[in-house]
C-alpha cells in the first residue's frame, strides 16, 4: 500500500479473489494466501508503472500493439514542454483573442501539401466519422465494395458510417469496381463519393478500381464532393515507396475535397487524424458539432508542430520511422554479425522487415536479424518481454530472431546485455 496506494492495491486484491473464487467453482484448488497476495501486487505494480519502454525487434516498424510511430527527439520534447507549462494553445498573442489550438499545424500542413485548409482532430477514424458527418450526414456515400475495410480493435467502415448519420451505398464487386458503377448508383440523396485505401490487406490479380481523378471528376460533374481515406499518411512521393502506396500530394492533385490519414504511421508523428483539402469542404468539418468531440490534446499539437517543422527544414530523414526504413541493409548485417560474435548460440541471418500498422500491406524491406537457437523459445521469449529492458522479438523455427532494423543501434548493447541474462536464466 506505500509503494502503490490502498485503492489500487485494494482494487488488485480484489482481482485476484475474483479470478481465484472463478476457478474454484471450476474445481482448481485455490492457492495459498502468500501467493495470493504475491499475484495481487504483480497486478497494482502493473497498473502503477504505467507505460514500460521497450526494445522492437519484431521486424515489424509501424507495431501498433508497441505505440506505432517513435517520435523524433524535438517532438518528445515538444509535448513534455507542453504538458508540463502553460502554452498559447488557444489563444492569439497579438490580439489576446481566443484562436483555434491546431492553428500552427495546419498551417505547415498547407504549406507541405500544397491544400488550401487543413483540420487536426484525434485519430484517422476520427476524421473519417467527421467528413462523413460533415458532408453526407443524412445522405448516401458511395464506396467500393472492396474498400469496405476493418481496422484494427473490429471497427469498420460500415458502422463508422452508421455513427455518422450518412447512409452507405456499396457500389461494384470486392475485387472489381468501375467508374460506372459509381455512376449507375449516383442519385438525388448521393451526397458523397468516398475512396478507401485498403492500407491493412491487397488485394491482386483480376481486379481493378476506379482511379481517384476519374471519381473527382464523376463526383464534381453532380456537384458533390469526393472524399480520400488513405490511412498511412504518406506524405509525398518519396523514392523506394510502393508505386501503389498513395501519397497525400496526388490525392489532392487528382482533385479530392478532403484527403485523411493518420499522424502516427508514415507521416512519423504523434496519433492525430489529419484532413486536409478544398477550404469550403474543410471548413464544413471545422464547424461540425463532433469536431470539438474529436479535437486534439495540447500534447498531441507541441508533437505534431515539431514533426512538421522537421520535415520542412530537414526532410524525411529527420524522422526515426523513415531512418529506419531506409537504413541500408549492409549497415544492418554488419550490427548483427558484431553482437553474434558476442554471444554463444548466435548467428546472424538474413531475413525482411515490415511496415506494419496498416501501411503498404505485403512490401518487405530486405533486412538483418541476430537468431539465437534455445530450447523453449517461447519460454525465453516471454521472459525477454518481462526484463528490464523489456524485448519483444520474432519465434521462428525454433529460433528467436532480432531483427535489427526496428532496434535503435544506441540499443544494441542493452539488447546483448538483455539477451545473454535470459540464457543464463535458463
Amino acid at each position: 500500500m506505500a509503494d502503490f496506494g490502498r485503492p489500487v492495491m485494494k482494487w488488485a486484491v480484489q482481482r485476484v479473489l475474483n479470478s481465484a473464487r472463478a476457478q474454484a467453482e471450476r474445481g482448481r484448488e485455490p492457492p495459498e494466501d502468500d501467493l495470493l497476495l504475491a499475484r495481487a501486487a504483480g497486478v497494482a505494480a502493473r497498473a502503477s508503472f504505467g507505460l514500460t519502454r521497450v526494445i522492437n525487434a519484431t521486424g515489424v516498424v509501424l507495431h501498433t500493439g508497441l505505440g506505432r510511430a517513435p517520435l523524433p527527439d524535438q517532438a518528445a520534447r515538444a509535448a513534455a514542454s507542453a504538458g508540463r507549462t502553460y502554452g498559447d494553445l488557444e489563444v492569439d498573442r497579438e490580439t489576446g483573442k481566443r484562436a483555434a489550438r491546431t492553428t500552427r499545424a495546419e498551417g505547415l500542413l498547407c504549406a507541405l501539401t500544397g491544400a488550401e485548409a487543413a483540420f487536426v482532430v484525434n485519430n484517422n477514424a476520427a476524421a473519417v466519422l467527421l467528413v462523413l458527418a460533415g458532408l453526407a450526414r443524412r445522405k448516401e456515400v458511395l464506396v467500393s465494395r472492396g474498400e469496405l475495410i476493418e481496422i484494427g480493435g473490429e471497427f469498420r467502415l460500415p458502422d463508422i458510417m452508421a455513427a455518422s448519420g450518412a447512409k452507405l451505398v456499396e457500389v461494384g464487386t470486392t475485387n472489381r469496381t468501375r467508374l460506372a458503377d459509381y455512376r449507375a448508383a449516383l442519385s438525388p440523396r448521393t451526397g458523397l463519393i468516398l475512396k478507401v485505401q485498403p492500407s491493412n490487406y491487397r488485394v491482386v490479380g483480376f481486379a481493378h478500381a476506379a482511379s481517384g481523378s476519374d471519381l473527382a471528376s464523376l463526383a464534381h460533374g453532380h456537384g458533390i464532393p469526393f472524399a480520400h481515406d488513405l490511412g498511412s499518411g504518406l506524405l509525398d512521393r518519396f523514392p523506394g515507396v510502393p508505386q501503389d502506396e498513395p501519397a497525400v500530394t496526388e490525392a489532392l492533385a487528382q482533385g479530392a475535397d478532403a484527403v485523411c490519414f493518420s499522424g502516427d504511421k508514415l507521416l512519423g508523428g504523434p496519433q492525430a487524424g489529419i484532413v486536409v483539402g478544398r477550404a469550403e469542404a474543410v471548413g464544413r468539418l471545422r464547424r461540425n458539432p463532433l469536431a470539438r468531440a474529436v479535437r486534439v490534446d495540447k500534447m498531441q499539437v507541441a508533437a505534431l508542430e515539431a514533426v512538421l517543422r522537421l520535415y520542412a527544414v530537414k526532410g524525411r530523414g529527420a524522422l526515426p520511422v523513415w531512418r529506419m526504413l531506409d537504413a541500408p541493409a549492409t549497415g544492418i548485417r554488419e550490427r548483427a554479425r558484431a553482437l553474434a560474435s558476442r554471444m554463444d548460440g548466435a548467428e546472424p541471418r538474413p531475413t525482411e522487415t515490415v511496415v506494419g500498422g496498416g501501411s503498404m500491406p505485403g512490401y518487405a524491406i530486405p533486412s538483418w536479424a541476430l537468431a539465437v537457437s534455445a530450447d523453449a523459445p517461447e519460454r525465453l521469449a516471454a521472459r525477454l518481454r518481462t526484463g528490464n529492458p523489456s524485448v519483444f522479438c520474432r519465434v521462428e523455427d525454433g529460433n528467436l530472431l532480432f531483427d535489427l532494423r526496428t532496434v535503435d543501434p544506441a540499443d544494441d548493447d542493452r539488447l546483448a546485455r538483455s539477451i545473454r541474462y535470459a540464457l543464463e536464466q535458463g
